[in-house]
Protein backbone atom coordinates (compact mmCIF):
# COMPACT_ATOMS: atom_id res chain seq x y z
CA UNK A 1 0.00 0.00 0.00
CA UNK A 2 1.27 3.71 -0.79
CA UNK A 3 2.26 5.75 1.91
CA UNK A 4 2.77 9.61 1.65
CA UNK A 5 6.42 10.67 2.01
CA UNK A 6 5.68 12.54 5.47
CA UNK A 7 4.54 9.10 6.48
CA UNK A 8 8.01 7.84 6.28
CA UNK A 9 9.50 11.28 7.54
CA UNK A 10 7.62 10.16 10.79
CA UNK A 11 9.03 6.42 10.68
CA UNK A 12 12.38 7.92 10.56
CA UNK A 13 12.23 10.60 13.15
CA UNK A 14 10.53 7.75 15.33
CA UNK A 15 13.75 5.53 15.05
CA UNK A 16 15.68 8.25 15.31
CA UNK A 17 14.26 9.24 18.54
CA UNK A 18 14.66 5.80 19.84
CA UNK A 19 18.54 5.67 19.27
CA UNK A 20 18.45 9.51 21.26
CA UNK A 21 16.77 7.83 24.22
CA UNK A 22 18.95 4.60 24.00
CA UNK A 23 22.19 6.53 24.08
CA UNK A 24 20.74 8.83 26.93
CA UNK A 25 19.72 5.78 28.96
CA UNK A 26 23.65 5.20 28.77
CA UNK A 27 24.70 7.68 29.89
CA UNK A 28 26.09 7.41 34.02
CA UNK A 29 23.95 8.31 36.64
CA UNK A 30 25.05 9.51 39.98
CA UNK A 31 23.19 8.02 43.01
CA UNK A 32 24.02 9.12 46.88
CA UNK A 33 22.47 8.06 49.98
CA UNK A 34 22.32 10.87 52.29
CA UNK A 35 20.91 12.32 55.76
CA UNK A 36 18.49 15.45 55.03
CA UNK A 37 16.04 16.33 58.33
CA UNK A 38 17.22 13.33 60.35
CA UNK A 39 16.36 11.16 58.24
CA UNK A 40 18.33 8.88 55.70
CA UNK A 41 16.99 8.54 51.72
CA UNK A 42 18.59 7.76 48.86
CA UNK A 43 18.80 10.28 45.77
CA UNK A 44 19.64 11.00 42.40
CA UNK A 45 22.48 13.86 42.38
CA UNK A 46 21.30 16.49 39.52
CA UNK A 47 23.53 19.25 39.00
CA UNK A 48 24.05 20.59 42.46
CA UNK A 49 20.87 19.53 44.22
CA UNK A 50 19.78 15.36 45.15
CA UNK A 51 16.16 14.65 43.97
CA UNK A 52 15.27 11.81 46.76
CA UNK A 53 14.07 8.49 45.04
CA UNK A 54 11.79 6.00 47.06
CA UNK A 55 13.99 3.06 46.91
CA UNK A 56 17.32 1.93 46.61
CA UNK A 57 19.24 2.55 42.79
CA UNK A 58 19.70 -1.25 42.59
CA UNK A 59 15.43 -1.85 43.45
CA UNK A 60 12.80 -0.42 41.34
CA UNK A 61 12.06 3.42 42.34
CA UNK A 62 10.59 6.27 40.90
CA UNK A 63 12.02 9.84 41.75
CA UNK A 64 9.82 12.43 43.78
CA UNK A 65 9.75 15.81 44.00
CA UNK A 66 11.61 16.66 46.42
CA UNK A 67 14.52 18.06 46.53
CA UNK A 68 17.80 19.59 48.41
CA UNK A 69 20.67 20.96 47.89
CA UNK A 70 24.23 18.85 47.84
CA UNK A 71 26.21 20.86 49.80
CA UNK A 72 23.02 20.88 52.76
CA UNK A 73 23.20 17.09 53.20
CA UNK A 74 25.62 14.68 54.66
CA UNK A 75 26.85 12.37 52.39
CA UNK A 76 26.63 8.74 53.79
CA UNK A 77 28.45 5.44 52.32
CA UNK A 78 26.02 4.67 49.37
CA UNK A 79 24.68 1.26 50.68
CA UNK A 80 23.86 -0.57 53.68
CA UNK A 81 25.96 -3.92 52.75
CA UNK A 82 25.58 -7.22 54.43
CA UNK A 83 28.69 -8.18 53.04
CA UNK A 84 31.97 -6.26 52.36
CA UNK A 85 34.88 -7.70 50.63
CA UNK A 86 38.48 -7.13 49.63
CA UNK A 87 41.20 -7.78 47.24
CA UNK A 88 45.02 -8.37 48.05
CA UNK A 89 47.65 -7.91 45.26
CA UNK A 90 45.29 -6.85 42.54
CA UNK A 91 47.77 -4.57 41.38
CA UNK A 92 50.85 -5.55 39.91
CA UNK A 93 52.32 -2.38 41.14
CA UNK A 94 51.52 -3.34 44.90
CA UNK A 95 53.25 -6.62 44.56
CA UNK A 96 56.73 -7.13 45.00
CA UNK A 97 57.83 -9.46 42.78
CA UNK A 98 58.25 -8.74 39.04
CA UNK A 99 55.95 -11.42 37.97
CA UNK A 100 52.95 -12.08 39.75
CA UNK A 101 53.24 -14.67 42.50
CA UNK A 102 51.27 -18.04 41.96
CA UNK A 103 48.74 -17.57 44.75
CA UNK A 104 47.58 -14.02 42.82
CA UNK A 105 46.80 -15.62 39.29
CA UNK A 106 43.30 -16.11 41.05
CA UNK A 107 41.88 -13.20 43.38
CA UNK A 108 42.29 -13.27 46.96
CA UNK A 109 39.17 -11.91 48.32
CA UNK A 110 39.16 -11.07 52.07
CA UNK A 111 36.19 -9.62 55.10
CA UNK A 112 35.61 -6.60 56.65
CA UNK A 113 33.25 -5.58 58.42
CA UNK A 114 30.36 -3.38 57.69
CA UNK A 115 30.59 -1.44 60.65
CA UNK A 116 33.97 -0.05 59.10
CA UNK A 117 32.04 1.66 56.71
CA UNK A 118 32.05 5.52 56.83
CA UNK A 119 31.21 8.35 54.10
CA UNK A 120 32.28 11.68 53.03
CA UNK A 121 33.93 13.77 55.73
CA UNK A 122 33.68 11.30 58.27
CA UNK A 123 36.96 10.79 60.22
CA UNK A 124 39.55 7.94 59.94
CA UNK A 125 40.24 7.17 64.00
CA UNK A 126 43.28 5.19 64.34
CA UNK A 127 42.70 2.97 67.70
CA UNK A 128 44.70 4.00 70.37
CA UNK A 129 47.42 0.98 70.32
CA UNK A 130 47.12 0.87 66.61
CA UNK A 131 50.73 0.70 65.05
CA UNK A 132 51.76 2.00 61.16
CA UNK A 133 48.25 2.29 60.00
CA UNK A 134 48.50 3.00 55.74
CA UNK A 135 45.85 4.27 53.20
CA UNK A 136 45.05 2.10 49.90
CA UNK A 137 42.73 3.92 47.34
CA UNK A 138 40.47 1.41 45.33
CA UNK A 139 37.85 1.17 42.90
CA UNK A 140 34.52 -0.26 45.07
CA UNK A 141 32.16 -2.47 43.74
CA UNK A 142 28.55 -2.21 44.61
CA UNK A 143 26.24 -5.24 43.88
CA UNK A 144 22.98 -4.83 42.19
CA UNK A 145 21.33 -7.93 42.39
CA UNK A 146 21.43 -11.45 44.18
CA UNK A 147 24.39 -12.89 42.80
CA UNK A 148 25.26 -16.53 43.21
CA UNK A 149 27.27 -18.89 40.47
CA UNK A 150 27.35 -15.93 37.82
CA UNK A 151 29.12 -16.55 34.77
CA UNK A 152 31.82 -13.87 33.81
CA UNK A 153 30.77 -13.18 30.33
CA UNK A 154 27.37 -12.26 32.81
CA UNK A 155 28.94 -10.82 35.74
CA UNK A 156 28.45 -7.05 35.02
CA UNK A 157 24.73 -7.45 35.08
CA UNK A 158 24.91 -7.68 38.69
CA UNK A 159 26.90 -5.04 39.06
CA UNK A 160 24.56 -1.43 39.92
CA UNK A 161 28.00 0.93 40.29
CA UNK A 162 30.76 1.37 41.62
CA UNK A 163 32.15 3.96 44.39
CA UNK A 164 35.88 4.96 45.88
CA UNK A 165 37.28 3.66 48.70
CA UNK A 166 40.21 4.04 50.94
CA UNK A 167 41.04 0.48 52.64
CA UNK A 168 42.58 1.51 55.56
CA UNK A 169 45.20 -1.25 56.59
CA UNK A 170 47.46 -1.21 60.10
CA UNK A 171 50.42 -3.76 59.12
CA UNK A 172 51.17 -4.33 62.31
CA UNK A 173 48.13 -6.87 62.74
CA UNK A 174 48.16 -7.63 59.62
CA UNK A 175 52.03 -8.27 58.54
CA UNK A 176 54.27 -8.36 61.64
CA UNK A 177 55.37 -11.72 62.63
CA UNK A 178 55.89 -10.64 66.44
CA UNK A 179 52.59 -8.73 66.68
CA UNK A 180 50.01 -10.03 63.41
CA UNK A 181 46.81 -11.81 64.64
CA UNK A 182 45.65 -14.94 62.84
CA UNK A 183 43.11 -12.86 60.88
CA UNK A 184 42.63 -9.68 59.28
CA UNK A 185 39.70 -8.59 61.21
CA UNK A 186 40.67 -5.59 63.34
CA UNK A 187 44.06 -4.72 60.69
CA UNK A 188 41.45 -3.88 57.45
CA UNK A 189 38.31 -4.23 59.50
CA UNK A 190 38.38 -2.04 62.15
CA UNK A 191 35.33 1.07 62.70
CA UNK A 192 36.42 3.72 60.45
CA UNK A 193 38.67 1.24 58.06
CA UNK A 194 36.26 1.37 55.30
CA UNK A 195 35.53 4.87 53.97
CA UNK A 196 33.62 5.09 50.54
CA UNK A 197 31.40 7.46 48.58
CA UNK A 198 31.20 10.30 47.53
CA UNK A 199 28.74 8.78 44.76
CA UNK A 200 27.82 5.38 43.43
CA UNK A 201 27.56 5.88 39.40
CA UNK A 202 26.47 3.17 37.24
CA UNK A 203 27.31 3.54 33.15
CA UNK A 204 30.63 3.90 33.76
CA UNK A 205 33.87 1.85 32.11
CA UNK A 206 34.73 0.28 35.14
CA UNK A 207 37.71 -1.51 33.97
CA UNK A 208 39.02 1.92 32.72
CA UNK A 209 38.80 4.58 35.66
CA UNK A 210 41.71 6.79 36.48
CA UNK A 211 42.56 6.15 40.58
CA UNK A 212 43.78 8.96 42.24
CA UNK A 213 45.04 9.29 45.92
CA UNK A 214 46.29 12.52 47.44
CA UNK A 215 47.74 13.08 51.20
CA UNK A 216 47.71 16.39 52.50
CA UNK A 217 47.25 17.72 48.84
CA UNK A 218 50.43 15.85 47.42
CA UNK A 219 49.52 12.76 44.97
CA UNK A 220 50.50 9.41 46.98
CA UNK A 221 49.11 6.81 44.51
CA UNK A 222 48.15 7.23 40.57
CA UNK A 223 46.68 3.99 38.65
CA UNK A 224 44.19 3.12 35.70
CA UNK A 225 42.24 0.50 37.08
CA UNK A 226 42.89 -1.09 33.48
CA UNK A 227 45.94 -2.20 35.23
CA UNK A 228 43.90 -4.60 37.97
CA UNK A 229 45.19 -8.46 37.40
CA UNK A 230 41.62 -9.33 38.17
CA UNK A 231 38.68 -7.19 36.32
CA UNK A 232 35.29 -6.62 37.94
CA UNK A 233 33.61 -8.97 35.70
CA UNK A 234 36.59 -11.98 37.16
CA UNK A 235 35.79 -10.58 40.29
CA UNK A 236 32.35 -10.79 40.77
CA UNK A 237 32.13 -14.22 38.91
CA UNK A 238 34.60 -15.68 41.30
CA UNK A 239 33.47 -14.74 44.62
CA UNK A 240 29.96 -15.40 43.66
CA UNK A 241 31.25 -19.06 43.01
CA UNK A 242 31.17 -19.67 46.95
CA UNK A 243 29.45 -16.54 48.36
CA UNK A 244 25.83 -15.30 47.38
CA UNK A 245 26.32 -11.64 46.89
CA UNK A 246 23.37 -9.92 48.39
CA UNK A 247 22.06 -6.56 46.70
CA UNK A 248 24.04 -3.60 48.27
CA UNK A 249 27.44 -5.36 48.72
CA UNK A 250 30.89 -3.64 48.21
CA UNK A 251 33.78 -5.35 46.73
CA UNK A 252 36.92 -3.48 47.20
CA UNK A 253 39.05 -4.24 44.40
CA UNK A 254 42.57 -3.51 45.64
CA UNK A 255 45.49 -0.35 45.55
CA UNK A 256 47.87 0.32 43.09
CA UNK A 257 51.21 1.24 43.75
CA UNK A 258 53.09 1.99 47.53
CA UNK A 259 51.17 3.02 50.66
CA UNK A 260 52.56 5.08 53.46
CA UNK A 261 51.47 5.63 57.08
CA UNK A 262 48.78 8.04 58.04
CA UNK A 263 48.98 10.46 60.99
CA UNK A 264 46.26 12.35 63.19
CA UNK A 265 45.30 15.82 61.09
CA UNK A 266 46.17 14.05 57.66
CA UNK A 267 43.43 14.84 55.33
CA UNK A 268 43.26 11.75 53.14
CA UNK A 269 41.58 12.44 49.43
CA UNK A 270 40.96 9.07 46.68
CA UNK A 271 39.26 10.40 43.19
CA UNK A 272 37.48 7.82 41.29
CA UNK A 273 37.41 9.51 37.71
CA UNK A 274 33.26 9.29 37.19
CA UNK A 275 32.81 9.22 40.89
CA UNK A 276 34.19 11.89 42.54
CA UNK A 277 36.46 12.83 45.74
CA UNK A 278 36.27 10.95 48.59
CA UNK A 279 37.61 13.13 51.75
CA UNK A 280 38.54 11.78 55.07
CA UNK A 281 40.74 13.50 57.82
CA UNK A 282 42.70 11.25 59.88
CA UNK A 283 42.69 11.59 64.22
CA UNK A 284 43.73 9.39 67.11
CA UNK A 285 40.99 7.90 69.15
CA UNK A 286 41.52 8.96 72.92
CA UNK A 287 42.71 6.36 75.62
Amino acid sequence: MYQPKQFWLLVVAAVMMVGAVDTMAAEPVKYCRFLAGGKAAYGIVEGDRVREITAPPYEKFEKSDRTHALAMVKLLPPTVPTQVLALAGNYKSHLKDAVIPEKFKIPQPFFKSPSCLVGQGEKIILPKDAGPTHYEAELVIVIGKQAKKVPKEKALEYVVGVTAGNDVSERYWQNDEKNKDVQWWRAKGADTFGPCGPFLVSGLNYDKLQLTLRLNGQVKQEESTSFMIHDVATTVSFISQYITLQPGDMIFTGTPGKTEELKPGDLVEVELEGVGTLKNEVIRDVP
